[in-house]
């Protein structure tokens, strides 16, 4: 009876849209839209008998689309159903056919969600949030690099050509002209993500060379990650339409500062509404709930930077005096720390996690910093005192690498059961997998520095 609704809901919508094509879709452990493109009428036939799956080890691929050697999942690679949320269906604006992409969560055959789903954790620490009766409210900013079309992996990326015809070639931070370089990217991006619904606000220029920064405004995390995750991929389709790049990567450049996705997350009484993080009335500017909260960060994002970090290239980005944090103090109106309170009015009281970067999935970044969030005020933590000054003056505290990160997730217990242990387990596997790729690629720094002098 559930399916038969829920198709007749997508037909209705589908008609009315004149769709012919939909993207089913479901973000694996790195954020990758992977799915099924079908015809309009086949979409609805398989929403009634229930035949819309995909293998279940799309969930356990690497970056590259490989499988861990050692399985982590039944080897048999048996299917998984999908079950499209219907709030998430969307217009796809960029195809000359009309198309629509929706995103599916996954079950197996017997009814129970699919935990090593991304999408699917980030929906188990909300609703360990909401059995506190607690309503979060996230806001992402995401970084990105705007570059010249790159054929060539070994070649470095270059800014690309604007208007003027020139590329950049300094730093033009918050530059309004340096925006306007690139206006037709930009309005077919705000034209593509209003068709959407998807809530894009300020978009601003960044430190780096052709580097932009879009805000997300604040809302349900479940739908910021979605939007996210489909911002993405419309950015990149906007630059392509233009004949440039546009690339998440948290370092892409050498000699340009890295790309964030920052968080900022505020915890809402769901009965009166109120802010938690605020103080009482006249008393102190912030609650012990807060503290609490920013305790829970302080002591398990190292154990979580495998979520917020997720490619050895991340790691560049974790780097001193970089505009990146490289450990989890806090402070207010800092943005050398890790874990920023910008100054608000009581209402808007909220922590802005920095340590994210552009490349994480978006799911799990957001699902990482409420469950370590959540860990600190459940075991009652304190925060350390807030830092004044430079953070960078202080030890780094992050992991440096990704094997430093990977041992810090598998021996951190409490992280590992609110995320669920099967999914912890597919992370670990899959980027001891792309490591170990990684690790057999020989370098041009190493034939530059090491072919002739030793």
């Amino acid at each position: 009876m559930e399916i038969d609704s829920n198709a007749r809901r997508f037909e209705s919508w589908l008609r009315e849209h004149r769709i012919t094509e939909v993207e089913c879709v479901i973000p694996d452990v790195n954020g990758i839209a992977r799915g099924k493109i079908l015809p309009a009428d086949k979409f609805l036939r398989s929403l009634r008998e229930d035949t819309l799956r995909l293998p279940e080890s799309i969930y356990v691929q690497t970056v590259t689309g490989e499988d861990p050697e050692e399985p982590v999942v039944d080897p048999v690679d048996r299917d998984v159903r999908l079950r499209p949320d219907a709030r998430s269906i969307r217009l796809v604006p960029w195809y000359e056919e009309p198309t629509a992409v929706v995103i599916a969560d996954a079950v197996h055959h017997d009814g129970r969600a699919v935990e090593i789903a991304s999408r699917h954790v980030l929906k188990r620490v909300i609703a360990r949030c909401r059995e506190h009766g607690w309503r979060p409210v996230v806001a992402p900013e995401l970084e990105f690099f705007l570059t010249k079309i790159n054929t060539d992996p070994d070649y470095p990326l270059e800014p690309p050509v604007g208007r003027s015809r020139r590329p950049e070639t300094g730093r033009q931070s918050f530059g309004i002209d340096a925006v306007n370089e690139f206006d037709p990217i930009f309005e077919d991006l705000y034209d593509w993500c209003e068709i959407q619904n998807i809530d894009i606000d300020t978009l601003t220029h960044e430190a780096g060379a052709a580097q932009m920064e879009i805000n997300f405004n604040h809302g349900d995390p479940l739908e910021l990650a979605d939007q996210a995750f489909l911002f993405k991929r419309t950015l990149r389709q906007a630059a392509l339409k233009h004949g440039i790049y546009a690339t998440f990567m948290a370092k892409p450049i050498e000699t340009e500062p890295g790309s964030a996705m920052h968080v900022h997350l505020s915890l809402y009484d769901r009965e009166s509404g109120r802010n938690l993080f605020a103080g009482p009335g006249e008393g102190p500017p912030f609650s012990e709930l807060f503290y609490q909260f920013i305790g829970g960060l302080q002591k398990y994002l190292p154990a979580a930077l495998l979520l917020l970090a997720p490619n050895v290239n991340s790691y560049r980005r974790l780097r001193r005096y970089s505009t990146a944090p490289i450990n989890v103090h806090w402070g207010i109106e800092n943005r050398t720390v890790g874990l920023r309170v910008p100054a608000s009015i009581p209402e808007s009281t909220r922590v802005e996690n920095r340590v994210a970067g552009a490349d994480a999935n978006p799911y799990l970044a957001i699902a990482a910093t409420l469950a370590c969030g959540l860990l600190g005020v459940e075991q009652g933590l304190e925060a350390s005192d807030p830092v004044k000054g430079s953070a960078y003056r202080l030890a780094q505290t992050l992991p440096q690498q990704m094997p430093e990160a990977m041992r810090k997730l598998a021996s951190c217990a409490p992280l590992k059961e609110i995320l669920g242990e099967d999914f912890v387990a597919v992370l670990l596997a899959v980027k001891q997998t792309e490591h170990d790729a990684y690790q057999r690629v020989i370098s041009s720094w190493e034939r530059e520095h090491l072919l002739l002098n030793v």
